[in-house]
Parts: C-alpha cells; sequence; structure tokens
C-alpha cells in the first residue's frame, strides 16, 4: 500500500457520498483522494514523507462550488469606490465620496463606483447624469447597480459612450431618458457590459495583478475550491487572462468558464470547445440573458429558439438568465423546442428561476433542467422582494425543497458579486428562508442543512459536467477540501453563516489555513 502525501485524521467527515456519508480520516496522494475511512486506518497511509494533520474533530466537507458568479466584476468591485448599503443612505452621500475621489484623480481618468441600490437610498431613485455631473463633470464616471443589470453615467461618459439624444434604444438594452426633453439622463439598463467592455479601457496589469491576489485570498479563505463564471461577455482573451493568472499561482480556484454567442467563434478558431481545457481552467456552456429591458423579450422567441437548437445540436450546455415567469416560460419554450428536434441528452440550465409558479415548475419538472439558484439573495435581497414581488408570487420563489423533492438537480451560487459569496450563508438562507431584518418567505421551501450543503457541492459539480470529479469526498475524485470549525448540519440554523473555515485544499494542496 502506497503512503499519503497528506492524511487528515480525527476530522468528522461530511462525505456527501450516499455510499460512504461518514468517517473520520481521508488520505490524499497527488491531486487526488485515496482513502477515506476510520481515523485507526491513518496508520496504513502514513509514511516518513506524509503530513498528518490532526482534525481534532473539527468538520472536513468536500470543497465548496459556486456555480453562478461573475470574478471579473467582482475585481471591479475590489478596485473601485464602494457605494453600497452599508456605506451610504443617499445619494447626497454617493456624491460627496464621487467629489473626495474626484479632487484625488486626474482629470480625464475614469471614476468607477459600485453596488448602488437605489431601493435603499433615500431618495428611492436611481441617481442621474445631472447628480454626477455636479460633483465631478471633468470625469468620466460611472456607478454600477447591486444587481449589475443597471448602471449610471455622468455627461462626459455619455460622450465618450456616444450616447446622446438621437441614440436609438440598444438591442436588449434600455437608455432611460427626461421625460420632458427625450434626453438620456444617464441611467442604462443592460448595458454595463457595452460600457465596460467597449467604451472603458481595460484594466491594467498591475491592477489585474492586485484583482487576482485580492479574489483570491477572498475565495480560499471562504473555502470556495471551484467557481463557475456565468459572464456572458467572457471573450477569448479573458480565457488567456485567465490562464495567465492560474499559472503564475496567483488564482487557485477552479473556473468552468461560460461565454455568450458573441464569443463562441473566436473559443471555435482556438480549438476550445465545449468542456475542454484542464482541471484548473475549462470551457463552460453558452449563456443567454434573457431580459425584457425594453418591454419585450430579448433576445425574442424565435432567434432564442435558434440559437438554442444550434447549441444543443453541437452537444453544448447551455445556460439561460431567467428571473421572471415570462423569461423562465422562454426559456422552457426554446429547451422544449430544440429537445422535439433533436432528442437527446443535456444538462441546460435555468440561471436564478426565481419565480417559478406551478405550470412552470411541472414543465421544469418534465423537462429536468438544471435550476442554478442563489439562496443568499433571499437574505441579503429578501426585504425588497417583500415590497416589490407580487404577493401572490412570494411563495413561488426560489423554490429549492420543491425543486429537490421532485428529483430536479439544483446548483447553488452567490452572483457575486450581487450578493458576498460565502457559500455558508447561502446554506443557511437555504435552511432559514430569513431576511436580513429577519422575515421569513416561503418557510414551506425550506431544506435540510445537508440538503442545502449538497447545493455548493454535489449539485453544483453536476451542473457543469464535474459529478466524477468533484462534489464529495469519494477515493478517486480531485482532493478538494474544506475544513470547517464547526459542523451546518448541526449547529443552530442561524449560526451556520457564522462558520469560520480553518482549512482549504485543492488539488493536495493546501491554499489556505488560519
Amino acid at each position: 500500500m502506497a503512503f499519503a502525501d497528506i492524511v487528515l485524521k480525527n476530522a468528522n467527515l461530511i462525505t456527501m457520498d450516499h455510499s460512504c456519508p461518514t468517517g473520520q480520516m481521508v488520505a490524499l496522494t497527488g491531486n487526488r483522494i485515496t482513502a477515506v475511512g476510520n481515523s485507526s486506518d491513518s496508520v496504513h497511509f502514513t509514511g516518513p514523507g506524509t503530513r498528518v494533520i490532526d482534525c481534532a474533530g473539527k468538520t472536513l466537507t468536500p470543497g465548496f462550488n459556486d456555480a453562478h458568479c461573475h470574478i471579473f466584476s467582482l475585481m471591479r468591485k475590489q478596485l473601485t469606490l464602494d457605494l453600497s448599503a452599508s456605506v451610504v443612505k443617499s445619494i447626497a452621500d454617493i456624491k460627496r465620496l464621487l467629489n473626495q475621489k474626484a479632487q484625488n484623480t486626474p482629470s480625464g481618468e475614469w471614476i468607477n463606483g459600485s453596488d448602488y441600490s437605489d431601493f435603499h437610498l433615500a431618495e428611492k431613485r436611481h441617481p442621474t447624469r445631472w447628480d454626477l455631473d455636479e460633483v465631478a463633470p471633468d470625469h468620466p464616471v460611472i456607478l454600477s447597480h447591486r444587481s449589475l443589470h443597471a448602471c449610471v453615467l455622468n455627461s462626459r461618459a455619455l460622450a465618450l459612450a456616444g450616447i446622446n439624444i438621437a441614440t436609438p434604444e440598444p438591442p436588449g438594452g434600455s437608455i432611460r431618458r427626461d421625460i420632458n426633453t427625450g434626453e438620456p439622463d444617464g441611467v442604462l439598463f443592460d448595458m454595463l457590459g457595452y460600457i465596460r467592455y467597449r467604451v472603458m479601457p481595460p484594466l491594467a496589469e498591475e491592477a489585474l495583478t492586485r484583482g487576482f491576489t485580492d479574489v483570491n485570498h477572498l475565495f480560499l479563505s471562504l473555502g470556495i475550491t471551484s467557481l463557475q463564471d456565468a459572464t456572458v461577455t467572457n471573450d477569448f482573451k479573458r480565457w488567456q487572462i485567465y490562464r495567465r493568472f492560474i499559472d503564475k499561482g496567483l488564482l487557485k480556484s477552479r473556473i468552468y468558464l461560460m461565454t455568450g454567442m458573441d464569443n463562441t467563434d473566436a473559443f471555435r478558431n482556438a480549438g476550445l470547445k465545449f468542456r475542454t481545457g484542464d482541471d484548473s481552467l475549462r470551457m463552460g456552456g453558452l449563456k443567454i440573458v434573457l431580459g425584457e429591458a425594453t418591454g419585450q423579450l430579448f433576445p425574442a422567441q424565435p432567434d432564442l429558439n435558434r440559437i438554442v437548437l444550434e447549441a444543443h445540436r453541437q452537444g453544448c450546455q447551455v445556460a439561460i438568465h431567467t428571473v421572471e415567469p415570462e423569461t423562465i416560460e422562454a426559456a422552457l419554450i426554446a429547451y422544449e423546442n430544440a429537445l422535439l428536434s433533436h432528442p437527446s441528452a443535456h444538462r441546460h440550465r435555468l440561471e436564478h428561476c426565481a419565480e417559478s409558479t406551478p405550470p412552470l415548475f411541472e414543465r421544469i419538472k418534465k423537462l429536468q433542467a438544471v435550476v442554478s439558484m442563489q439562496p443568499p439573495f433571499l437574505y441579503y435581497s429578501g426585504e425588497r422582494y417583500l415590497v416589490q414581488v407580487k404577493p401572490d408570487n412570494l411563495r413561488w420563489l426560489y423554490r429549492v425543497k420543491s425543486f429537490l423533492e421532485a428529483g430536479i438537480k439544483v446548483a447553488g451560487g452567490s452572483d457575486n458579486p450581487v450578493v458576498p459569496n460565502n457559500p455558508l450563508v447561502g446554506i443557511q438562507s437555504a435552511v432559514l428562508r430569513q431576511t436580513e431584518r429577519g422575515n421569513t418567505i416561503a418557510p414551506e421551501e425550506r431544506v435540510s442543512p445537508l440538503d442545502a450543503l449538497a447545493l455548493y457541492t454535489t449539485g453544483a459539480a453536476y451542473a457543469s459536467y464535474d459529478e466524477n470529479v468533484k462534489g464529495s469526498i469519494t477515493p478517486g475524485k480531485l482532493a478538494d477540501l474544506v475544513l470547517l470549525s464547526d459542523d451546518p448540519t448541526r449547529v443552530p440554523a442561524e449560526t451556520i453563516g457564522q462558520i469560520r473555515v480553518l482549512l482549504t485544499i485543492i488539488g493536495g494542496e493546501i491554499v489556505w489555513e488560519t
């Protein structure tokens, strides 16, 4: 019997492997798990070069997998002016911070602010170009909404973007205008990606290095060993950037990179098809943002059907952004049409799938689409849901339990930076379904802590076709593990989010240790 490189013993194992759900010892050799057993078994795997870690009864789980996030947006947020609800309470606060930033920024350089929330501002509205012009007229300014589906530009930024009174509405986006003059007021919907990647200068190498260093530290400290980047603007250049920083060792967590229709040819020309790559960086599916910013579905249903069918025929996974019942139904129509035209196995995804009414639920069940859901939205955005979602629809919001009981695969994510990406807060949210103020949304959809943990382990692994290499502590799988200060299945549910990560292991390498 070969000796292991690392042996973790005296652990409280939650393996997420139904054939061996518990244990006390894990042996790791190279980048793989080689054995799971009792602490007494550790002697069989321990040699002169083995590092033995006594877990002292602490809980060991599979590494966490965030099934829906936006890594570059998070980096930009880390590098920009923080306008979140914990920092600003009003538009006056935003203007004060912008004015301070403008005084210390060379004229003509972009000023970026992120994470503002009109719902949490005293004025209950978005800032406008004129608000921003008052305090930073000599700089192009962009503020991104916490949802990433809206942004605000000042006059100088609008000019650089070529947006004026004569600019037509862009496909899939919307330019808000003054009701009397028709002049753009600076608020843009579903145009943030265009502004960031077609108008603003790209992040400089120094900023990229700082950004990757910061987010890498964050991910590892939270036990996140894999991430699924669901950004529609991911292109081949970004793939190359990820590859470079992974090879430098500045990004340890594994990446499953989705892309949008505009970028598929470039990937194909580079020889990258769906699921190609390696364990550290792999090509994910086709991401489609389905929205109604203009009051009409975009892409229109015939176009959506065509795009989905083409990807489906090529064996590519499709992941469609769906929130309202109308967009969920449109995605289902496209998936149903593709399967009718070309019957075959699939793991097409519904990203968010927020309001699944009973008729939609039955169609999702029949289709067996993967639901990629964000339980922490219930905590961080729950108070807004209670105000803005129709009362009759609250019971259909993020129906985790119903989906699981129907045999539907559910993956857990954060949509970070929309909300923080601590998986333990997501697990707590799935268990309690409580808002920040302690109000409860659809308590009948609560799940057990073990089922909630599965969202971020086995469920997320299935969503990216990785169930054979990730998601459980099973011999032969990748040695991605997290040691926790407490057992999330045993502590009071309201304290799950406070559990600390003590140790993070990726591919048999200890990458985080307190």
